[in-house]
């Protein structure tokens, strides 16, 4: 039986990205994709590519019908989701939410880093943090809620904090890292991270050419990373702009205790160990690192690392598509636990080769 799913902001770079898995999605039924610039226009003359596969139009949000859908996917700004998501529940709908809106725990620390009041606090234990290997419990225990009539709540995680996590969990999980030092993470992503609304910072002329850090030390996906790896205030995270559509790629530095007996062999192990089980996590081979190419248009995740003995250093570099396995590929993969469905259903894909 199909399940009728919903996209709100779906004329947005993951929006869209959801529409395109969703329309190919062998139980989800992709029935409303609002856009209030874009309201009754079809798909496929927004995004040329839809020609021939759907005859869908965007909606207005006020227009759409999102209340007879079984899940809805919030591809919307942060504080947007907020009212939203409480009048979807409370209507015993599903909310698979993209924004940051429900990702932090603290509602303190989500309006220090936002600038701005959270008005749904009492939502924030009930929200799954959506990142299946690292998360899996919380998914489990939204799926069992909804499976007894509970409609479910999902924060998905961000795309940098995404990477940055699935790089450095397995060396923090295992005991390997040293448990008071701070992890240094460097990160670049594609200009459709920036979204879609134009600015003089993702105009063509500004990035073509060009590659810069910014938000230094000031990133609002810091909180997050920070939350899912328990590490408090012992992150220090820059994200870098590249001149590339989409794309992720994050190397992150984890210091070992001084006195600790570990290999690059031991390091290699224990990563290939952790993830041995997830459908979408890849260990590369030693010595190998891996490249944003390689998971484009996916819901993948590489991981390449090694042990620099003399720094007594872990340095791990997890490459994903920011569109994908941090944004509307994850989205699915929560959506699929929810609903217990093989969570690589719909996502069975590989990376555009050239």
């Amino acid at each position: 039986m199909s399940l009728r799913a919903g996209v709100v902001g779906a004329a947005g770079f993951a929006g869209i990205e959801l529409v395109r898995l969703l329309l190919a999605h062998p139980r989800f039924q992709l029935t409303a994709a609002t856009s209030d610039a874009n309201a009754g226009a079809p798909i496929a003359s927004v995004y040329p590519a839809f020609t021939g596969v759907t005859d869908l139009r965007f909606c207005a949000h006020a227009d759409a019908n999102l209340h007879s859908c079984d899940v809805v996917f919030l591809a919307v700004p942060h504080t947007a989701a907020m009212d939203l998501a409480c009048e979807l529940l409370d209507a015993g709908v599903s909310v698979i939410d993209l924004s940051a809106d429900f990702r932090l725990k603290d509602a303190a620390v989500y309006e220090r880093w936002y600038g701005t009041v959270h008005t749904q606090p009492a939502l924030l234990a009930q929200a799954a943090f959506g990142l299946p290997e690292i998360t899996g419990e919380e998914l489990a225990r939204a799926a069992k809620a909804h499976h007894n009539g509970t409609p479910a709540l999902v924060a998905c995680a961000g795309c940098y904090p995404t990477a940055s996590s699935l790089a450095a969990y397995p060396a923090l999980a295992t005991g390997m890292a040293d448990a008071g030092a701070t992890v240094v993470i460097d990160a670049i992503s594609g200009i459709t991270g920036a979204g879609k609304s134009p600015n003089a910072r993702n105009l063509f002329c500004t990035v073509n050419e060009d590659a810069q850090a910014y938000s230094v030390a000031t990133h609002r996906h810091t909180p997050e990373i920070a939350q899912i790896l328990g590490l408090r205030e012992r992150v220090v995270f820059t994200p870098h702009l590249a001149p590339m559509n989409r794309g992720l790629l994050s190397t992150v530095n984890i210091p070992v205790h001084r006195d600790a007996a570990l290999s690059a062999d031991d390091v290699q192990q224990a990563y290939a160990e952790h993830y041995a089980a997830s459908p979408f996590v890849t260990v590369l081979p030693a010595g190998t690192f891996p490249q944003t190419s390689s998971v484009c248009g996916t819901n993948r995740a590489q991981i390449g690392v090694t042990f620099h003995e003399q720094a007594r250093m872990i340095i791990a570099v997890c490459a994903i598509d920011n569109l994908g396995k941090g944004a509307a590929g994850q989205a699915v993969q929560c959506a699929n636990i929810v609903f217990d469905m093989d969570q690589s259903a719909g996502l069975d894909a590989v990376a555009l080769p050239v």
